[in-house]
């Protein structure tokens, strides 16, 4: 997915669906996006990005 990750999670929430820290790395980290009924994972977000690691500061996952 491209685009600004933290929008990205957020319009994925604003759609019902939801995410999950799958794993935290040395300066970057991966969430998992998962259908509206928190079976089946979609897609995943990798990124080192600023703004996102900050915006999952303390959190693991949606809701």
């Amino acid at each position: 997915m491209s685009g600004d990750p933290v929008e990205v999670l957020r319009r994925w929430e604003d759609a019902g669906a939801h995410w999950a820290v799958i794993g935290r790395h040395a300066g970057s980290v991966t969430v998992g996006l998962y259908r509206c009924d928190g079976g089946e994972e979609v897609d995943r977000v990798t990124s080192s990005d600023p703004g996102l690691l900050r915006f999952l500061d303390g959190r693991e996952a949606s809701g």
